[in-house]
Order: structure tokens, then sequence, then C-alpha cells
């Protein structure tokens, strides 16, 4: 992956963190960060990537979102 492409991977993925910051509890960002970009280059979708995301910072970093 060139340089664009990876900033532009890191953009997307600081916007898709966003709204899994915006209701987690306290956690490091880039333990999301790195389950988003995983799953983005291995070709899901955003959407799948932000679900890969969540199970990642559960299952592994037990930090859970409420579903309310």
């Amino acid at each position: 992956m060139d340089v664009a492409a990876l900033a532009d991977l890191l953009h997307e993925t600081s916007i898709r963190h966003g709204a899994f910051e915006a209701v987690a509890p306290p956690h490091d960002w880039w333990d999301w960060y790195a389950a988003y970009m995983d799953a983005r280059q291995a070709g899901s979708s955003p959407d799948d990537a932000s679900a890969a995301g969540g199970r990642y910072m559960a299952e592994v970093k037990g930090v859970v979102v409420s579903s309310s």
C-alpha cells in the first residue's frame, strides 16, 4: 500500500471510529483502528470493518458497547 492509500485508509478509519468512540467506554483507539484496517485490507466493506472493530474490542479487549 502506498503512502497516499494508507493516508486515505487512516482518514476513513478515524471517521468510522468516531461512532464507536462516542458510545464506548475508555479504550485505546489504536486497537479498534488495527481491527478496522485489517478488515478493510482484507476486502471488507466499511460497515463490516466497523463491526469487526467492535467485535475485536469486545472479544479481545473486553471493551463492550451497550446495545441500547
